[in-house]
């Protein structure tokens, strides 16, 4: 079993090219000298032998080389193994070469390859495990950081009384005379020659709306064995249109198609004050110049009424009527012009361009 060696301080260390080196006492350290450094022994690497009873434990004063890392850096490498020697202290020696040999050890001490903890303050904070939740915002927010759910809408404008107000007609100014105007006696006069049946009713004035009819009648009966009703007011000049209507054209057409008088006229409206439908003009109806007429009673009890798909007969005997108002009365409306008279005939005497008419 090999004995540890001990180390001789006493005895100097022979030079390596025989060249006597002389005692440590005798020499003064030198720059040079700084490579070379005096330490107590390094702890043992992982790997290293631990001393036992068959591994000898290196003797005190023969340095042990550090063992090399073997994730050293390449730059390492490059650089040339410092040759380390652990030489005794000399029982003579000055305080002051000892702390300079002390400080030249330190700096000549080889870097080590595993970077120590970082101490240093400054550097990043490691994160906190939870992490920290952000301050709640209030419930009420600015209104001005908020968009409107709904975008502004302009202050509501009144509807313009213009707009509702009907369009001016001359004929909304006629009033009634204290006499009775000598067109309307003769008016009259000719009715009871065609055997027509009437009363006189007041005059009709409506001058927020414009409608007006100074000298109405209410017809009973549109001639001798025509009845219509119930209470027909007409200006005279419709009521006459109407009546020789009656006894010109509507009985002759029944006649001919049925074989039977024509007894009596529904009508659907007569004097009305109102405008025509989706306008702002006057209807003929507020001036008691136009008449619905919705159905014929025949003198048998058969009973003819307007409407887009009536019978064949009836078919027959509506057109020949509504061909022939085309004429005597300046408008003719009827099934298929519009929906608001697709169950009546319209008929008036509203003045046309040229003295044409309009029949549909």
């Amino acid at each position: 079993m090999e004995q540890p060696l001990t180390p001789r301080a006493e005895q100097p260390l022979k030079p390596r090219g025989g060249k006597r080196l002389k005692p440590r006492r005798h020499r003064s350290v030198t720059p040079k000298q700084t490579q070379q450094k005096t330490q107590s022994p390094l702890p043992l690497p992982a790997d290293a032998p631990v001393p036992g009873p068959s591994v000898p434990a290196p003797a005190p004063g023969i340095p042990v080389p550090e063992p090399r890392p073997a994730d050293a850096r390449k730059a390492d490498t490059a650089k040339p193994q410092e040759q380390k020697t652990e030489a005794p202290k000399t029982t003579g020696a000055p305080e002051g070469s000892n702390e300079e040999k002390s400080r030249q050890e330190k700096q000549a001490l080889p870097e080590s390859s595993v970077p120590e903890p970082s101490t240093d303050t400054e550097s990043e904070p490691e994160p906190p495990a939870v992490a920290p939740t952000p301050t709640p915002k209030p419930d009420i927010a600015e209104p001005e950081a908020q968009p409107p759910t709904v975008a502004p809408q302009p202050p509501h404008k009144p509807p313009d009384a213009d707009d509702k107000k009907m369009l001016p007609d001359p004929r909304s100014a006629d009033l009634p005379d204290e006499k009775m105007p000598a067109e309307e006696v003769a008016c009259r006069e000719r009715l009871k020659t065609l055997g027509v049946e009437f009363e006189e009713h007041k005059a009709e004035s409506q001058p927020e709306i414009g409608c007006s009819i100074p000298y109405p009648i209410v017809l009973k009966t549109l001639g001798k064995s025509v009845a219509i009703g119930p209470g027909t007011e007409l200006n005279c000049k419709m009521a006459e249109a109407t009546a020789r209507f009656a006894a010109d054209v509507i009985q002759p057409a029944a006649k001919a198609e049925f074989g039977e008088d024509l007894k009596s006229i529904g009508q659907a409206s007569a004097f009305v004050c109102r405008p025509r439908h989706g306008t702002r003009k006057l209807s003929e109806h507020a001036f008691g110049n136009a008449l619905d007429i919705a159905s014929f009673t025949l003198s048998d009890g058969k009973k003819i009424e307007v409407g887009p798909a009536p019978p064949e007969k009836d078919a027959k005997f509506l057109n020949a009527v509504r061909k022939a108002a085309c004429g005597p009365f300046k408008t003719v409306l009827g099934p298929g012009a519009d929906p608001d008279h697709s169950l009546h005939f319209h008929l008036d005497l509203e003045p046309r361009r040229h003295g044409g008419t309009f029949c549909q």
